[in-house]
């Protein structure tokens, strides 16, 4: 059970949440604090012109709206941006961005009724998930057109997902007796006014960005035993006299994952051997290319720019994103920014460009693992069988190839990608939730690269028969993905296999950790 209130939720906490399907709970203290928030508002606001209370919205707000119609404003404004197009959110990220709007509801300065914060929890402990669509938030003014869907299933209007099935939102709510939301004041406004739907996004990225780091080390350190290189390049000696955190850490993930290895070469023991100085061409190559050679030069980066996204978006999904803030401390109402979600868009662009760097890092791994005249070890492509009949991995790599450069089409940001709108109210907005979305399908790309990277290693090691002088943790790895892709010889569809590996890459536990071990 994790507790949504004042306290501070991590990534682990919301990973539990999104992904594990743990239970969140909302203290009784915390609800009085929301409560108190909501009577707060009801008393300061009579007589008053309180945006979204009793004004339009938007440009709008110079328009006041008289006291008969004050909770019908509300329900126009969840019915009137309920305009999402596109393809519906994956119900991991709707659930994520469910517990984003919680967290930034119970921290008390919303002004809604506790009524808003229960009827979410009971929808995120139930796996009933709205419908929310891709395309329409501009990620200023909040994540209007998505969490205006969301608020459209709260009022028991709409559609949700549930168990896999499309169902109008009122049918699942008799099912399960669930009281659709009563407006009270500014429900709606409370609703779409803030960043949940990028950070809920940005936070399911992040974690599936550690995965992919962590799954990028292991193959990176099974390409370097395969090929049998030197340990230098990954050890502590070399790489600490470069001051960056990021790159120090991958050698020492590198170190974890080769050790007890029989294939990684100790430098002294081979190149420096005496008898080398009498050649005049090394059969040994001295260096190996930069996809091996410079993996936590190319890693530590990547991993640098994971750590300060998941502080950002941490700080945003613990952070009160209204406009206006309720606070009942200062006895006050406080309008302004806090919706413009700037701080998420720059991180998701800047995650996003690291992890193609990572998807190109894999792929040109794999481009040396396959091409014969580069690694001067394994048989073209991979290829177990008759060379010319057979055609080992030739037909994947074209889909890494393709997918590779499908990512740094991706890459450009969508943070200086501003297009004012809103009667040019909204001059100058975040584009966060489209910079989320793109960063995920740069995620979704990356893993299916690696995971062709993954399944061309597993043939060169049958290739080299050398299970055996494999670490213990990459033989491992090797025996877990084996049972669900078997060796194969003669040529057949791959597309299934590719897809049994990539969710298995995608879904596995921690094969070795992110943060390091105290």
């Amino acid at each position: 059970m994790t507790a949504i209130g004042k306290g501070t939720l991590s990534l682990e906490d919301f990973s539990g949440i999104v992904f594990n399907n743990d239970k969140v709970t909302l203290e009784k203290g915390d609800l009085e604090r929301v409560d108190n928030s909501f009577r707060f508002l009801k008393s300061f606001s009579a007589n008053k012109i309180i945006y979204g209370i009793n004004t339009g919205f938007g440009p709008m707000a110079q328009y006041k709206v008289s006291d008969e119609n004050l909770l019908q404003l509300q329900y126009n404004l969840i019915r009137s941006h309920s305009s999402g197009s596109g393809n519906l959110l994956p119900a991991h990220l709707v659930k994520g961005l469910m517990v984003a709007r919680l967290n930034s509801i119970m921290r008390g300065y919303s002004g809604v009724h506790t009524e808003v914060a229960e009827l979410l929890r009971d929808l995120i402990n139930s796996n009933i998930t709205p419908c929310i669509y891709e395309h329409g938030g501009v990620g200023a003014s909040g994540d209007l057109v998505q969490l205006a869907h969301l608020g459209l299933v709260l009022i028991g209007e709409g559609e949700v997902v549930f168990e896999e099935k499309l169902y109008p939102t009122i049918e699942i709510f008799n099912r399960f007796n669930i009281k659709p939301l009563t407006i009270y004041g500014r429900e709606g406004l409370a609703i779409l006014n803030g960043t949940s739907a990028m950070t809920g996004m940005g936070m399911v990225n992040i974690s599936q960005a550690r995965k992919l780091l962590e799954w990028s080390v292991v193959l990176s350190s099974m390409m370097n035993e395969v090929v049998e290189a030197y340990n230098d390049h990954y050890s502590h000696e070399l790489n600490i006299v470069k001051h960056h955190v990021g790159q120090n850490r991958i050698g020492e993930m590198m170190r974890e994952v080769l050790s007890g290895s029989k294939m990684i070469r100790d430098r002294s023991e081979h190149l420096y051997h005496p008898d080398n100085i009498q050649q005049e061409v090394f059969e040994d190559k001295v260096q190996e290319y930069y996809s091996l050679r410079c993996v936590t030069q190319v890693l530590g980066p990547v991993y640098d720019t994971i750590v300060q996204a998941e502080r950002v978006v941490t700080d945003e999904l613990n952070s009160v994103n209204d406009n206006p803030v309720i606070d009942t401390a200062n006895q006050n109402i406080f309008h302004g920014g806090n919706f413009h979600g700037d701080y998420v868009s720059l991180e998701m662009d800047k995650l996003k460009i690291a992890i193609t760097k990572l998807c190109m890092l894999s792929e040109r791994q794999l481009n040396y693992l396959l091409n014969e005249k580069l690694n001067q070890k394994f048989p073209p492509f991979v290829n177990l069988g008759v060379l010319g009949f057979n055609f080992g991995m030739q037909g994947m790599q074209f889909t890494a190839t393709s997918t590779t450069a499908e990512n740094q089409t991706l890459s450009y940001p969508m943070y200086v990608h501003s297009i004012p709108n809103n009667n040019d109210n909204q001059d100058i907005v975040s584009m966060g939730s489209n910079a989320a979305l793109i960063a995920k399908k740069v995620m979704d790309n990356t893993f299916t690269v690696i995971s062709i990277q993954a399944m061309s290693i597993l043939q060169a090691i049958e290739h080299l028969a050398c299970q055996e002088k494999l670490s213990p943790l990459t033989r491992k790895v090797y025996t877990q993905l084996r049972e669900i892709f078997p060796s194969f010889v003669e040529d057949l569809p791959k597309y299934k296999d590719l897809q049994r590996v990539k969710s298995f890459l995608q879904s596995s536990a921690e094969i070795i950790s992110f943060n390091k071990k105290a």
